[in-house]
């Protein structure tokens, strides 16, 4: 089954200057969007979650970031990631079958935090807990 790396997504405190950081090192924005609701909820496994994203792009094309800033529930502040600490926010990956992608995790004892979701026409979605507690996401294209 064809994998590749979609995004890494990053929660921040503040969108705007961090967008402004990034794209001062040469990433774009590809969109932004604020996003709420029950496929939200689905997605992340977080009930009545309402957040501001962007998408961003590195220059080759090939390296997304995906930025967002909580507005509720609140967002939890944390001490500063350290080099060798284990663990990342998420890793998002496309696939061409979401369902297939999903039954490879389960056999690694890996499942969705809630379910698959829809998002409007575009993705089918579905945040996974894996190994050592990463949240990895996998999407499915839905117009190809």
């Amino acid at each position: 089954m064809p994998i590749r790396l979609e995004n890494v997504g990053i929660a921040v405190r503040d969108l705007e200057a961090t967008i402004a950081f990034f794209t001062d090192l040469g990433l774009t924005v590809l969109g932004r969007d604020t996003v709420s609701g029950e496929w939200t909820d689905t997605a992340v496994g977080l009930d009545g979650n309402h957040a501001k994203i962007v998408m961003l792009q590195t220059p080759d094309g090939n390296g997304r970031l995906e930025l967002f800033e909580y507005i509720h529930p609140d967002a939890i502040e944390t001490e500063p990631t350290r080099p060798n600490e284990i663990g990342m926010h998420r890793v998002a990956f496309s696939v061409d079958d979401i369902d297939a992608a999903l039954e490879i995790a389960a056999r690694h004892g890996c499942h969705p935090l809630r379910g698959v979701a829809t998002y409007g026409d575009v993705y089918k979605l579905s945040y996974v807990r894996g190994p050592s507690g990463i949240i990895v996401m996998l999407a499915q294209e839905l117009k190809r």
